[in-house]
């Protein structure tokens, strides 16, 4: 086990295998802090927008661990194909970012909402470019600057513990900007998208994916606004909103769209998104398949009756396997995209 923990913490230093799973929050908040983040989803979704922030960095400080362990370094989705293994399809979502913002040596570039900084590093080791990536949680900003320093990569990558709705950024600092999935976790995507505008230099380029409802998508619909709430609960999310609105805040913040695309049905036919999600077995080494998650449901179980884990981990353990089940039902009801893409410019 020790020999896991050290494979997924990613930073060759002893650990136990309740800290793999507490990430920043003390042991003794731990059940309070998730018990305050599940109630935040019976407010009304005007309360649920005002604590987007709380609600974001919340999730983030407990769930980390867990994504490393699932997923991998990039917390994020791409189209697969049979002749790519998961990380690759993972890594080549990232470079086509890079090669679309035409990144180089010598550019500055900005990742509004970083994670622990996977793409950031995809992104600087195919470019050059130096990339400052920005997160609210303070867990995640220690995970970068270990793996960075691990990567070899402190000299382009650098992270900044920051909300992207207030960015502590001069105006025209970047030379481009995108983001993956993260702006998806505020209240209004004005907010961040005004913010990486400002900071951009007249002419830079901004692009990036994102989740939003698609068209199929028919609000009102009993099951819909189940399985909405459902993939919003467990991705520590505001109400979601159609792909249209995104379209909308880009514009109103200044943006000009040159080109959007909703990249969900890219991969292989019988490769949809969630299939690593929906797989009943380890898709590749994936560890969040359906079996992978209910194995580490049943070891969470464990660890916490034996007090090694802090009691509330298998709580946001649930919280997790709930976000499983409803992406993949908003999967095959269509309903949903977390790879709404898009590339615009701040004019000159």
């Amino acid at each position: 086990m020790t020999t896991q923990i050290e494979q997924v913490r990613g930073n060759g230093t002893p650990g136990t295998v309740g800290q793999m799973f507490q990430g920043a929050v003390q042991a003794d908040q731990v059940q309070s802090t998730v018990d305050n983040y599940e109630a935040k989803f019976t407010r009304s979704a005007e309360e649920r927008k005002a604590a987007a922030v709380e609600v974001a960095r919340d999730y983030y400080q407990l769930v980390t661990d867990f994504f490393e362990y699932g997923w991998g370094q990039s917390f994020h989705f791409a189209p697969l194909k049979r002749t790519e293994a998961f990380k690759e399809s993972i890594r080549l979502h990232e470079q086509k970012l890079a090669l679309k913002l035409g990144l180089k040596p010598g550019m500055r570039v900005l990742d509004a909402g970083c994670g622990v900084g996977g793409p950031m590093r995809a992104v600087a080791t195919i470019s050059g470019a130096k990339v400052t990536g920005v997160t609210i949680s303070p867990y995640q900003i220690q995970r970068i600057r270990l793996l960075n320093d691990k990567a070899g990569l402190s000299h382009l990558c650098e992270a900044v513990e920051a909300d992207f709705n207030k960015l502590p950024m001069a105006p025209n600092t970047f030379d481009a900007a995108y983001e993956i999935e993260a702006c998806c976790h505020a209240a209004d995507r004005r907010g961040p998208f005004k913010e990486i505008f400002r900071t951009l230099k007249p002419g830079a380029l901004f692009a990036g994916y994102d989740w939003v409802m698609t068209d199929r998508y028919v609000p009102g619909d009993a099951e819909h606004e189940r399985v909405k709430l459902g993939v919003e609960k467990g991705n520590g999310l505001p109400p979601m909103v159609k792909y249209q609105e995104l379209d909308a805040c880009l514009r109103d913040s200044g943006f000009e769209i040159l080109e959007t695309r909703d990249m969900r049905h890219d991969g292989d036919a019988d490769l949809p998104w969630y299939t690593p999600l929906d797989s009943g077995a380890s898709l590749q080494g994936f560890r969040n398949s359906r079996a992978g998650a209910f194995a580490t449901h049943q070891l969470v179980r464990v660890l916490e009756r034996a007090r090694i884990a802090p009691k509330g981990t298998l709580q946001m353990h649930g919280v997790l396997r709930l976000a499983q089940q409803a992406l993949v039902e908003a999967g095959k009801l269509d309903i949903f995209t977390p790879m709404y893409a898009w590339v615009a410019r701040k004019p000159k």
